[in-house]
């Protein structure tokens, strides 16, 4: 049977489109450039199945195509409902890969969808934010014994790995792509911290400069997303949990205050701590007319809409990817994507070139998990070092970049107690 004949996509005459997109990211990836040729010559995954649950845009299908020419069968699914792009999707059938995701499915959809590529039975998974993980160790643990392993992009995901690590139930390893150093420096940070604004303002059409936002959580998501707003020219206020991330908070420049003080003053506001109930009804409460919600942690839980849904009198769109709730006393607030991820479901994410560097790493990484899951055990892993530093100087070759390299004698120095 076809990939054509077993995929479920919405329209297949979109194809044209996304070879455009995939073919726009492929001349921007370098790093995944050089991987792929290597992954040509080596065939790592030859005569294995790999299933790939992210954000399905037209990055992710290049990174789908780079771990086919090693030689794998890939089946792809998307990782949110509203990041899927069906032209893309459409594209990566013609290019021979299995593709079993459409644009804002139902949750029933959206979860048939995650199990439809779950059933090709893979040796090799890349996750991003655990479900496919969850679904293997609840509903289908026939498939646990297929599994080798597989690699985690997200903050979420890994916490949701290492839950079940603690509580004795993972069953095979997974690499911790998200705590790499290539990943959360400039993913994290300059990724997001660019997407979320890209968004945003592609949704919005508002000016930043002048007013003050908020950003919910500052990891390196929320550096990211607090430098960028800085650079528009917004005041910016962090709220945090932790104290010594609200010490650096402050110390790079921002207010940092509660959240119940924060909502009082807010214009716009980004979650980005990867927990619940950021955002609620008691910060309806004070939150100024106009108010301007968006979210960029992996799932919809950030801001609560069923508080927001039980403090209003009406719901309306008024326009693409914005929901205004009305009030009883007339304030209005406007949610951005239905508190999904705003970069992805109301803008194209990632830019290729920080993509390139976290897609490097998920190719890596499962080439490494791959070669050593027999070792590794039943466990959460980080991203070995060394190919962490391997896709940071590929990235400096591409960009034509040499840097300074010890000596014998100057590594001999650090090496040593005595001749100091």
């Amino acid at each position: 049977m076809s990939t054509a004949d077993k995929s479920i996509v919405t329209d297949m005459s979109l194809a044209p489109e996304g070879h455009l997109k995939i073919d726009w990211v492929k001349a921007h990836m370098p790093v995944l450039n050089r991987i792929r040729e290597q992954f040509e010559q080596e065939q790592p995954f030859k005569g294995l199945k790999v299933t790939i649950s992210l954000h399905l845009e037209a990055k992710t299908a290049y990174l789908a195509k780079v771990v086919q020419a090693g030689g794998a069968e890939v089946t792809i699914t998307g990782s949110n409902p509203l990041s899927t792009q069906d032209d893309v999707c459409a594209a990566l059938v013609e290019d021979g890969i299995t593709v079993y995701a459409k644009y804002n499915p139902s949750e029933e959809e959206y979860k048939e969808l995650l199990i439809k590529a779950l059933e090709t039975k893979p040796d090799l998974i890349i996750d991003d934010g655990g479900d496919l993980v969850s679904i293997i160790h609840s509903e289908r643990k026939d498939l646990i014994s297929q599994v080798r392993g597989g690699a985690e992009e997200t903050t979420t995901g890994i916490l949701r790995l290492k839950a079940m690590e603690k509580e004795g139930q993972l069953q095979f390893p997974m690499v911790a792509v998200n705590d790499a150093f290539c990943k959360y420096l400039f993913d994290n940070r300059y990724g997001t911290g660019q997407s979320v604004w890209d968004g945003i303002d592609r949704t919005t059409n508002l000016v930043v400069a002048g007013k003050t936002v908020v950003v919910a959580g500052y990891g390196w998501c929320g550096k990211g997303v607090a430098m960028r707003a800085k650079g528009l020219g917004a005041n910016v206020v962090v709220t945090e949990i932790d104290p010594i991330r609200a010490v650096e908070a402050y110390m790079d420049g921002f207010r940092v205050m509660s959240m119940v003080e924060a909502a009082k003053i807010g214009d716009y506001f980004v979650t980005v701590t990867g927990n619940r109930d950021i955002i609620r009804e008691e910060h309806y409460a004070v939150m100024k007319d106009g108010a301007i919600l968006s979210n960029a942690g992996h799932f919809d839980v950030e801001i609560n809409k069923p508080d927001l849904d039980a403090v209003s009198v009406s719901k309306r769109t008024v326009r693409r990817n914005i929901e205004e709730y009305e009030l009883k006393d007339g304030r209005k607030f406007y949610l951005l994507a239905e508190g999904r991820l705003v970069n992805l479901a109301a803008g194209d994410g990632h830019p290729a070139e920080i993509m390139d560097m976290t897609f490097a790493l998920q190719a890596m990484s499962l080439k490494y998990v791959n070669d050593q899951y027999e070792s590794i055990g039943s466990k959460v892993v980080n991203v070995p070092f060394e190919l962490d530093e391997q896709v940071a100087k590929f990235k400096l070759e591409s960009l034509g970049i040499s840097i300074d390299a010890l000596s014998q004698e100057q590594r001999d120095y650090l090496d040593s107690w005595t001749e100091h």
